[in-house]
């Protein structure tokens, strides 16, 4: 059996941070990172049947799927009984999932999401039976129905099986009809309030003063870091429509937040925005332990009432390597990366040092683990 343990050290080097960059932020337009208030997807939900697979869908200890068949074979006026079991590995019970945008209109086309529910191997060349989608208020809003994509497959023989993508989760492009629709105002008592996609207090005073500044009348004012409300002149009146057209198309700096990204399952780190250390010293180093067993016989003398026995023989041996000390001194982004390099660190070791720098104090950002 092998061990291998990271062991990851940091000491303080200084006391006084580093300079952070200046906010240099991108020029963006004003509709890429703001939305207007109450103009937001809402979530549909539903529980339909797919039917036509090849031998794939649910067995038959999957009561709810034996009982939606009997339930679809009834409406049509085919009594199978109360104690009947159905077959059912031609069908499978799924749950279908979908975003209603904002404005759509009776008899639009919405995206499904089509996943199975039971123990189906594959969704491959279904079809979804018509479903209705209710919204978190318990209405239907919208109807699904049509041939179910996986974009993959899966095949499998005696002792083999092979499969691309997940088999039991599909879409359906287009394949809801809009059948309700949600009242959604884009402006109160001539005041329109738009929203920003990433809150930030000084992207928000920059897109208020955009707007006083680029729409002739108009007089805008950051409420909160995520918040900017509009004034509508009397230009356009009652027409927020055109008003927003206009401010989407107004250029506004975007200050980009100091942040970074790191997933521990995937050993993914993401560095953005000025993201700067102060001045830290960083030693790494491995320690690995082997334990090794090897089995011996051990042979009674002859003529004695002994057995042969198996004995095992433990060995044990440890080896920690040198650990490299890398000193940075007010390093940005692209300093932390070469020196974290050097150590010849893997990603999930990048990951520890960087939690470690957070919890010194010494990494100026955001840190987030997914």
């Amino acid at each position: 059996m092998r061990m291998r343990r990271a062991l990851l050290v940091v000491m303080i080097a200084g006391l006084t941070a580093g300079s952070m960059w200046p906010a240099a932020g991108d020029t963006v337009r004003i509709r890429d990172v703001t939305r207007p208030l109450g103009a937001r997807h809402n979530q549909l939900l539903g529980y339909g049947l797919v039917v036509g697979l090849d031998g794939t869908g649910d067995s038959a200890q999957v009561a709810f799927t034996n009982q939606a068949v009997r339930n679809l074979v009834t409406r049509f006026g085919i009594n199978t009984g109360a104690d009947s079991r159905t077959k059912t590995k031609n069908a499978a019970t799924v749950v279908l999932t979908a975003d209603l945008p904002p404005f759509v209109r009776s008899g639009d086309r919405i995206d499904v999401t089509v996943s199975s529910l039971g123990d189906a191997r594959s969704l491959q060349g279904g079809v979804l039976l018509q479903t209705p989608l209710q919204g978190a208020d318990g209405r239907v809003y919208a109807v699904a129905q049509g041939p179910v994509s996986i974009g993959g497959f899966a095949a499998s023989g005696a002792g083999a099986q092979v499969a691309k993508n997940h088999p039991t989760v599909g879409r359906i492009s287009g394949g809801a009809l809009v059948e309700g629709e949600v009242p959604m105002k884009l402006a109160e008592a001539g005041v329109l309030v738009l929203s920003l996609s990433e809150p930030d207090y000084a992207t928000a005073v920059a897109v208020a003063r955009a707007i006083s500044e680029g729409i002739a009348g108009a007089s805008a004012t950051a409420v909160d870091s995520a918040t900017v409300s509009v004034k509508a002149p009397e230009a356009f009146g009652t027409r927020p429509v055109e008003l927003l057209a206009a401010i989407g198309e107004l250029l506004v700096p975007v200050d980009a937040p100091a942040r970074v990204v790191v997933n521990e399952r995937t050993g993914t780190i993401v560095v953005g925005g000025p993201v700067t250390i102060a001045p830290v010293a960083v030693a790494h180093g491995n320690l690995t332990v082997e334990i090794a067993t090897t089995a011996t016989v051990s042979q009674p003398p002859p003529l004695s009432q002994g057995t042969t026995q198996v004995v095992p023989a433990t060995t044990i041996s440890a080896k920690e390597e040198q650990a490299a000390i890398v000193p940075m001194r007010a390093a940005t982004v692209d300093d932390l990366v070469k020196a974290l390099n050097a150590l010849h660190a893997t990603p999930r070791d990048l990951i520890a040092i960087l939690q470690a720098l957070k919890e010194a104090g010494a990494l100026h950002a955001t840190l987030e683990v997914l």
